[in-house]
């Protein structure tokens, strides 16, 4: 029997990146396997979103290389494989859509887009809906809900295509309690069952702090890559973030 590795499905190696003559990520070097939950940490402006960005090939690495799913994100076939959800942002007012038709927009990366939607595509649409407590409100427009309820909405699009990596940039900030427990049954859910591979960049990891794999703390560079019992013996507790985690991060170096 073979026990050769599964290769990593998100690979960074020596990425850096500036905006004019700000360095904003130095020397990054990362790997994320098949089935891992890792979260992405650190202070306001310590590069998360733009590492984000340049893993998904939405950037281009002033130095360093970048691959996804085993090839350079930029020219990545099957979209479908990957699953983003930006930071908040609210879906535009003005078009007459449901959330139902929203989400269902997730599975056309799954199937050409002329094609009519299948049985697995319905069932899948509703499964997304019902992981972000929606699914009192799958016909409603969107343009009714609030900005927080329409953050749900692009999860669950995101969710509805059953991504292979799955990359979520501050998702839940401003969404309750109750949206984030099913946020996380969802997540735990997609990698246990999916073997999908999900990247969370959050100060919110309440939810999620007993599910996770591995902890990445960022401060322009990747200061920590552990466990997140590494953290909780330095006296960081994930499970508050309100009080402790917020704090140590602003005072790394």
């Amino acid at each position: 029997m073979s026990t050769t590795r599964p290769p990593n499905v998100v690979e960074a190696i020596g990425v850096s990146f500036s905006y004019g003559t700000e360095l904003a990520v130095e020397d990054v070097s990362l790997a994320l396997g098949r089935g891992e939950f890792v979260a992405l940490v650190g202070p306001n402006g310590s590069g998360k979103s733009t590492l984000v960005r340049l893993l998904l090939g939405l950037l281009q690495p002033g130095a360093g290389t970048v691959r996804l799913l085993g090839d350079d994100p930029r020219s990545l076939g099957q979209r479908g494989r990957l699953g983003y959800v930006p930071q908040r942002r609210e879906l535009a007012p003005d078009v007459p859509v449901t959330v139902t038709e929203v989400v269902a927009t997730g599975r056309l990366a799954r199937r050409a887009w002329w094609r009519p939607a299948r049985a697995t595509d319905r069932a899948a649409v509703a499964h997304a809906i019902g992981a972000v407590g929606l699914t009192a409100m799958a016909r409603r427009p969107v343009a009714e809900l609030s900005g927080g309820q329409q953050q749900r909405v692009l999860i669950a699009r995101a969710l509805a295509s059953d991504p292979e990596v799955l990359v979520l940039d501050e998702p839940i900030a401003g969404v309750d309690a109750e949206s984030q427990r099913l946020f996380r049954d969802s997540l735990v859910h997609l990698v246990a069952e999916h073997d999908a591979t999900v990247l969370l960049v959050s100060h919110e990891l309440g939810a999620v702090a007993d599910d996770l794999d591995r902890v990445l703390v960022m401060k322009r560079t990747i200061l920590f890559d552990g466990a997140p019992t590494d953290l909780t013996a330095r006296g960081v507790s994930l499970g508050v973030h309100a009080d402790d985690l917020p704090l140590w991060l602003e005072s790394i170096e």
